[in-house]
């Protein structure tokens, strides 16, 4: 009995020897993106958009330098937001160089581009929609931007962009 579990001992390091070798691939961890890409507006030219082609916006109070709009004011205007490892990434004709990001009061991190904070508008519901645009709103101004980081400051006339 003792010999014949030994010969299957045997058999079996002897088949498992033989056998290919089974070797793990190295998993590669995906980097999250938060894309911003542009769209051309009527009368608006071409804009910032997020991945699903939402118009961005910026808030003047935010001055350049920090994210300004929290509380009540980030449920009206969205924060676009970069998650923990993530990386912002630009398409279209946006330019990588521009973007970055800025601590958000409320936690986590903002994008930005050309250092202003980014936002949507929930008035938006489809691409294409610019609702937002030249509303003083939320204690202060919100514009769209151009991809060189203008502010574009053109009103919209009653109806449009929407």
């Amino acid at each position: 009995m003792q010999r014949m579990l030994f010969l299957g001992v045997v058999a079996t390091l002897a088949f498992a020897a033989a056998a290919p070798a089974v070797v793990a691939k190295p998993t590669t961890a995906r980097t999250t993106v938060v894309r911003v890409s542009t769209r051309k507006l009527p009368k608006l030219g071409v804009v910032l958009v997020d991945s699903k082609g939402r118009t961005l916006y910026m808030f003047v109070p935010d001055k350049r330098s920090k994210v300004t709009c929290v509380s009540r004011c980030a449920v009206v205007w969205p924060p676009v937001k970069l998650p923990a490892g993530a990386k912002p990434a630009a398409s279209g004709v946006a330019k990588l160089a521009l973007l970055s990001s800025d601590r958000d009061p409320a936690g986590g991190r903002v994008v930005t581009y050309d250092k202003w904070p980014l936002y949507t508008y929930v008035a938006d519901t489809a691409p294409g929609q610019a609702k937002g645009q030249a509303l003083n709103l939320n204690g202060g101004y919100w514009y769209v931007l151009s991809p060189t980081g203008a502010v574009i400051r053109t009103k919209p006339a009653a109806g449009a962009y929407g």
